[in-house]
């Protein structure tokens, strides 16, 4: 890890840490270090956690939100470890955590990149992809918050063609999912890459199309470990108008895809009648940047 910088907080600013959903998600390999190599294809959709930071002497961080009582705010939490890459002037950093914990969405690595915007939009300078990774495999990707390729451990991000206007819908039935678990159970650790990106998608229906060829190496696995993805999964399959239903990252989250917004709408609200208990969200799948 590099040396920790001096940046001093000056005034009081705030940023959204959008969710970052994993449309596709290959394992491709284990690095000797113990990091799994990735192939994987990404986008933010409008719903994620909210960081805001304020001036003080001293590196704090407070959690509030619906899920702020899930997360602990010691010394392992990411946003911590983020601003001590990029401080040893301290900074008051308030979570607004409204996204669910451990639960395939990238909450934690959104929320370390969004302090380390914060800290580089005062002064700071990010360190390299490759160190960012190691804090979280997502932290690279969630540093522009922009539909990307991520490949490597995560450092390694690439353009890709323009996506159609999509909706999906996002589902999470309340256990959390354990990563590190998961990959550890995930029995074939060499698969297949993406296959070849199209040089653009003409509309929604092509992208489906194409996501349909790839898969979630991680889905096997997380839904041996928590049955209650297959029954998530299955209910966002089942609603009119869903192209496509896959767990996202390490799960337990998962999401339906939809063309358009009104049958997205249609879907989540259905979906939180049948299951009252569960965190719904229906959602455009980019979005427009502010805090």
């Amino acid at each position: 890890m590099p040396m920790p910088q001096a940046t001093v907080i000056t005034r009081t600013a705030a940023e959204v840490a959008r969710a970052k959903v994993n449309l596709c998600l290959h394992v491709t390999g284990l690095r000797h270090d113990g990091y799994h190599m990735l192939d994987s294809l990404v986008v933010f959709p409008d719903a994620g956690d909210r960081v805001e930071i304020e001036p003080s002497p001293h590196l704090s961080l407070t959690l509030c939100g619906p899920f702020g009582l899930s997360l602990s705010a010691g010394d392992d939490n990411l946003v911590t470890l983020a601003a001590r890459l990029m401080t040893t002037n301290g900074g008051a950093i308030l979570l607004e955590k409204n996204l669910p914990v451990a639960a395939g969405l990238g909450g934690g690595s959104a929320d370390a990149a969004a302090v380390l915007r914060l800290y580089r939009d005062q002064g700071g300078i990010l360190p390299d992809a490759e160190v960012l990774a190691r804090i979280g495999a997502d932290v690279p990707v969630c540093i522009d918050s922009r539909p990307r390729r991520m490949q490597g451990i995560g450092e390694i991000l690439s353009d890709i063609p323009e996506l159609p206007p999509f909706w999906m819908v996002l589902a999470n039935a309340g256990p959390s999912v354990d990563t590190g678990v998961v990959f550890q159970a995930l029995e074939h650790k060499n698969n297949r890459p993406l296959p070849p990106l199209p040089p653009y998608f003409a509309t929604a229906a092509d992208m489906f199309e194409w996501l349909a060829q790839t898969r979630n190496d991680l889905a096997e696995p997380a839904m041996a470990l928590q049955p209650q993805i297959v029954e998530v999964v299955s209910a966002l399959s089942e609603l009119p108008g869903c192209a496509l239903a896959r767990m996202s990252g390490s799960g337990g989250t998962c999401f339906g895809l939809f063309a358009d917004q009104a049958p997205a709408l249609r879907a989540a609200e259905s979906l939180r009648d049948a299951h009252p208990a569960w965190w719904v969200v229906a959602t455009p799948a980019t979005h427009s940047n502010g805090a």
